[in-house]
């Protein structure tokens, strides 16, 4: 049994997909070059090959190929399985693709559907969708690993937790969700053999390239009622751990194999456990790894002697996640971040020279003009390396998704839309969508302009040339 896993291309014009490893499938402009690495598929690989399975892992839309290219090596590679991580704004296209899979290479190829699009964990999918024979819910590496062994030796799917399946009936089935492994060290090292690892960039403070993208941990014990991966992939508030040593020895390997310059650790929280956290420095100091790296933090979990730590064992960038600049906004939307800590940890970030990236939101419960206002003005206050405004867009199966469309204020449900960068398919209590389509541009502008003024402040001279360049070359 041959098994393909693929994060399949995506594109529109000008643009291309961002999917397998974000949290937030979205659309890139094509000049940019930001790329997650597709962690589930590739540790379900790596289950897969540890278990006598031959698979092969393409990263369609890390390295650019076009929909043609993709389908050439489906057909050169001729697999029996073919296991496609999907997303919500991806999934039209994605069963587009699942029916070509067909047709190029047979009804009875087999076409398995993970990833973090909830609307797939129901009857209604698999009843519309001949295209795709099963569905894996939530964090699906053992449970694929289960089917396919179950495929292989001609046994009935019945007991397998997590999938969602056609029973011999037409009936559709949704098995009772798998428990979350709770070793993390049970995982082997995701494969990266076969990908092309110079193509992943995700590079927070501009840490050196290529970088490492990986995790030491997975999901979050806080209760954001808008993050998707908690709720649908994790489906819960775990936060589980690898031990130190063999994430050291990871990072070793990787670098000795691939000539990486920096690592960045892409984990839902980094920094949820400061024992840990010292372990984890000591434990790279001790390995004589003399590397940069980087963070996805929370702010209100760091203290200065933690972050001390990490910056004496190479740390030098991180990302905080803000979301608001109103305490009112942040309790409601279960987030519960402590402003007040914020601001101090910010703080003794800037002094002890981390580069820091901060990300907002516009459209959280209670969210007005003025809070967008504060909201806005907190971001300047705090003044980082780097920052994101988004609209807020709650994904299906998600809290906060049910939360507004119990009100009537989802807007959309043409899942191409759901990207967060111009587009709102929600309105609030206070807000049209226009409204927040408008807020955003409003924080961009203004963003914009100080950053402008900050260049022209350092280099009046070279930044007043270069921004008449651009203004005569927009003319024309």
């Amino acid at each position: 049994m041959k098994i393909l896993l693929a994060n399949s291309p995506w594109y529109k014009k000008g643009f291309y997909g961002v999917r397998a490893g974000s949290r937030w499938p979205h659309f890139e402009l094509d000049m940019t070059d930001y790329m997650p690495f597709p962690f589930f598929l590739a540790y379900a690989q790596a289950i897969l090959k540890k278990n006598g399975f031959e698979s092969h892992l393409i990263d369609g839309i890390a390295e650019r190929i076009t929909l043609d290219e993709f389908f050439g090596r489906v057909r050169d590679y001729k697999p029996d399985v073919v296991v496609y991580e999907v997303s919500t704004p991806s999934i039209e296209h994605d069963i587009r693709v699942a029916g070509r899979t067909k047709e190029e290479m047979g009804q009875e190829t087999v076409i398995v559907f993970c990833g973090p699009h909830h609307g797939m964990y129901s009857e209604e999918f698999l009843l519309e969708h001949k295209e795709v024979d099963f569905c894996l819910q939530g964090e699906y590496e053992y449970a694929l690993l289960e089917l396919l062994e179950t495929l292989r030796d001609n046994r009935p799917v019945d007991d397998i937790q997590s999938l969602i399946y056609r029973a011999d009936d037409s009936r559709v089935v949704i098995n009772q969700r798998r428990p979350l492994e709770k070793d993390l060290d049970r995982f082997p090292w995701p494969s990266r053999e076969e990908l092309s690892m110079s193509r992943y960039h995700d590079a927070p403070g501009g840490i050196p390239e290529p970088s490492l993208q990986m995790w030491a941990s997975r999901g979050c014990p806080y209760q954001c009622i808008f993050c998707s991966w908690p709720q649908i992939m994790y489906a819960g508030s775990s936060y589980r751990v690898r031990d130190v040593k063999d994430v050291v020895a990871e990072i070793k390997w990787c670098i000795e194999k691939f000539g990486f310059k920096s690592v960045y650790f892409d984990d839902d929280t980094f920094n949820i456990g400061k024992p840990r956290i010292l372990k984890l420095c000591d434990e790279i100091k001790k390995s004589g790894l003399k590397i940069p790296w980087a963070i996805m933090a929370r702010a209100d979990c760091m203290d200065r002697e933690m972050l001390e730590a990490m910056v004496d064992a190479g740390l030098v960038a991180l990302k905080y996640g803000v979301e608001s600049g109103v305490q009112e906004i942040l309790d409601n939307s279960g987030k519960s971040l402590d402003l007040k800590k914020v601001r101090e940890t910010v703080k003794f970030t800037r002094e002890l020279c981390v580069k820091y990236h901060l990300t907002f939101t516009f459209g959280l419960p209670g969210e007005t003009f003025d809070t967008i206002k504060k909201t806005i003005d907190l971001a300047m206050e705090l003044d980082p390396d780097s920052l994101q405004f988004s609209i807020i867009t709650p994904y299906p199966g998600s809290a906060y998704f049910e939360q507004l469309e119990s009100k009537g204020y989802i807007l959309s449900k043409k899942w191409d839309e759901y990207d967060g960068y111009n587009k709102a398919v929600i309105r609030t209590d206070n807000l049209t969508a226009a409204d927040l389509e408008k807020a955003l541009k409003m924080a961009l502008k203004r963003w914009r302009g100080r950053a402008i003024a900050k260049n022209l402040k350092r280099d009046p001279i070279g930044t007043s040339a270069r921004v008449l360049r651009k203004m005569i070359s927009r003319k024309k």
